[in-house]
């Protein structure tokens, strides 16, 4: 057990799916893994372990931007032993030719935190994604049809952005999406020498406004968690 995380030792997987919602969360392990328990319930961020295609998987909950994320994925590998790591979430699309419903596969993440400042001081840490983990999941994208793009995503400290002009240079210079946790779940794998990934959704589009509702979002979310877990076990 750690501060944040009530699985007992052995309950918690070496391959982990991190969507941010605890919720959805629960719904993927009830949708997806064979025989999922629950194994964390602290501050109602629930985690769950059970199989896929025999494979022993957790799903388990980060909450809502980078500093949150921080406190799980750490204590994930450092206290639990997690080895491959993929973020399972939404994001808003940036360029004209994705579409809602799309799956962004991140394959490195701008981002504008000071989480790591004070270790790199004035280099600018580029966070990338395990080439395996990607090559795998693009892979898994197109046997199943699904629209893929591939590339750079930003991760943001703030949900409503009041930087258009920011927003305006991210897009010319082709990032492909908005989110909030990838940037430093790379910059952990790296620090650590796990594998990382983040299998994104399309939900909402910056500049045509549309979005995708919550009635809509389960099949479209069903697509990403089978790109991350046939991914993750290639």
């Amino acid at each position: 057990m750690t501060v944040h995380i009530g699985a007992k030792p052995g309950e918690i997987a070496e391959t982990v799916l991190l969507p941010g919602d605890p919720y959805r969360a629960k719904w993927a392990a009830e949708t997806f893994l064979d025989d999922a328990v629950c194994v964390n319930e602290v501050r109602g961020m629930l985690g769950y372990t059970g199989t896929w295609r025999g494979n022993r998987v957790t799903i388990h909950g980060t909450g809502m931007g980078m500093p949150s994320l921080s406190i799980y994925v750490n204590e994930l590998i450092q206290d639990y032993g997690a080895k491959t790591l993929i973020r399972i979430g939404s994001c808003g699309a940036m360029q004209e030719n994705i579409n809602i419903r799309d799956v962004i596969i991140a394959m490195s993440a701008t981002y504008t935190t000071n989480m790591n400042k004070p270790l790199f001081r004035d280099a600018s840490f580029a966070p990338c994604a395990d080439w395996s983990l990607l090559t795998a999941a693009v892979e898994a994208a197109e046997k199943r049809k699904a629209p893929v793009h591939v590339g750079n995503i930003f991760s943001s400290d703030v949900f409503y952005s009041e930087s258009p002009e920011m927003d305006a240079e991210l897009e010319r210079h082709n990032v492909l999406g908005v989110e909030m946790e990838s940037a430093e779940l790379y910059t952990l794998a790296a620090r650590y020498d796990v594998r990382a990934l983040a299998v994104l959704t399309v939900s909402d589009h910056l500049k045509t406004h549309e979005a995708l509702p919550s009635d809509q979002r389960e099949r479209s979310f069903g697509d990403m968690v089978e790109i991350a877990l046939e991914a993750a076990f290639s």
